[in-house]
C-alpha cells in the first residue's frame, strides 16, 4: 500500500486520478484529496432528482458524476476524500467492510470513536453521519472512496442536495438521506482539541503514514500526467 495525496483541489480532476488509479495501475494506492465545493452524484443517479440545481448554479457549485455508484454528496475544503483502490483477492469479497478498519482505527486514535452503519458508512454516538461510501468493482481491481466530514459547510451541504418539487417516489435509485454532523463540533462538544481543518487533515495524514509504515505520501509519476484529462462537470454555472 502506498499513500497519494492530490495538491490539486480541482473536482474534475481528482476523480480524474481516482479512474487513472483505478484502470491504469497495478498497485494498491490510499488517494487522498480535498475538493473545492461541489457535489458529486452516483454513476446511475439522476441529477435534477438528486440536486438542487438552482442553487448549485447560484453558488458556483458544479456538479460531477462518478464511476462508482452509491448516494449524492457534497464536498468542500471542510472534507476529506479517501478512496483506496486495490487489485482484487481471490476468495473475498469486494464489497466486505474491511476497507473502512483504517479509517475507524485512525478516528478513534484521535478521540472520534465511530460505528460502522449497514450502509458502509460511519456514524458518531448519537446518530449523526459522518462519513459516506461508494464502491466500483472490475474483474481485477477494486475502488471504494469516502467522504470524511470535519468542518463542512452543512447549510450549503443541505440545500444542495434538497431538489425542488421532486416527489420520492419519482426519484431513480435515489439517495438515502440521513442526519449528518462535522466531526468538528462532536470534538467541540465533547471538550476534545478541535483543529482547523487543514491541521486536522494533516494530522490524519501522518497517522495513516504511520498506520501503513510507510515514511512519506507517494506522488504521481511525471508521465503520468498527460493520461489524467479532468472531468468535466455534468452541470454547473456556465451551463
Amino acid at each position: 500500500m502506498i499513500i497519494i495525496q492530490s495538491h490539486s483541489n480541482s473536482p474534475g480532476f481528482n476523480l480524474s486520478i481516482e479512474e487513472y488509479l483505478f484502470s491504469r495501475r497495478k498497485d494498491d494506492v490510499l488517494f487522498l484529496y480535498i475538493n473545492e465545493p461541489c457535489v458529486v452524484i452516483g454513476r446511475n443517479q439522476d441529477i435534477f432528482h438528486e440536486v438542487n440545481s438552482f442553487f448549485c448554479m447560484e453558488n458556483n457549485i458544479p456538479v460531477f458524476r462518478r464511476i462508482s455508484g452509491g448516494g449524492t454528496v457534497f464536498q468542500d475544503r471542510g472534507n476529506l476524500n479517501y478512496c483506496f483502490i486495490s487489485n482484487r483477492i481471490q476468495g473475498n469479497s469486494p464489497l466486505s467492510v474491511d476497507f473502512l478498519k483504517p479509517i475507524v482505527t485512525i478516528l478513534s486514535d484521535l478521540q472520534i470513536e465511530v460505528k460502522i452503519g449497514k450502509r458502509k458508512d460511519l456514524w458518531l454516538p448519537g446518530g449523526h453521519k459522518i462519513s459516506g461510501t461508494a464502491s466500483h468493482v472490475g474483474k481485477s481491481r477494486e475502488l471504494h472512496h469516502g467522504t470524511l466530514l470535519y468542518d463542512s459547510d452543512l447549510n450549503k451541504l443541505e440545500e444542495s442536495l434538497s431538489p425542488k418539487d421532486i416527489k420520492p417516489e419519482n426519484r431513480k435509485i435515489a439517495s438515502v438521506h440521513s442526519p449528518v454532523a462535522n466531526i468538528r463540533s462532536y470534538l467541540k462538544e465533547n471538550n476534545y482539541n478541535a483543529p482547523e481543518a487543514n491541521f486536522f487533515f494533516k494530522l490524519f495524514t501522518e497517522k495513516l503514514l504511520s498506520l501503513y509504515g510507510l515514511d512519506s505520501i507517494s506522488k504521481l509519476r511525471n508521465e503520468e500526467l498527460p493520461g489524467i484529462i479532468p472531468l468535466q462537470p455534468v452541470l454547473d454555472s456556465s451551463d
